[in-house]
């Protein structure tokens, strides 16, 4: 291919972007979950009431060292990791996508404005010549 007609290609990053498999989708949309307030305020809201009906013996399904609840935070870690990993991955190869997109998009634009340079130079040229 020539560079001209590999440059004059327009290309839509969002549209190469929004290609996903359900794995990415599922990633995108929990790290969207895991990263706001909503989580850490319902997650805050379900410990207080954890603590607070095992500390008083309401219900006593999990006493005081909070075995069970330390062994569903530590699998809440467990896979929140791996999911924001994914994510942060993701973004970067998008990234990696705009910043290539760019970059030629810059070289085409040197190519016209080099372009008009030599045009403006003939007939700066012919201009002088008169």
């Amino acid at each position: 291919m020539h560079y001209n007609e590999k440059m004059s290609e327009i290309k839509n990053i969002n549209e190469i972007w929004n290609i996903k498999t359900f794995g990415q989708k599922t990633s995108d949309g929990l790290t969207k979950i895991i990263g706001s307030w909503a989580l850490i305020i319902t997650q805050t809201v379900i410990l207080i009431i954890w603590l607070a009906l095992n500390l008083m013996g309401y219900v006593s399904f999990d006493p005081y060292p909070f075995i069970l609840m330390n062994l569903f935070l530590s699998m809440q870690a467990a896979y929140t990791g791996p999911v924001v990993m994914m994510s942060q991955n993701r973004e970067e190869h998008r990234d990696r996508i705009k910043a290539k997109h760019a970059y030629e998009l810059n070289l085409k634009m040197e190519k016209e404005i080099q372009s008009l340079h030599k045009k403006l130079d003939l007939l700066l040229n012919e201009n002088s010549k008169k």
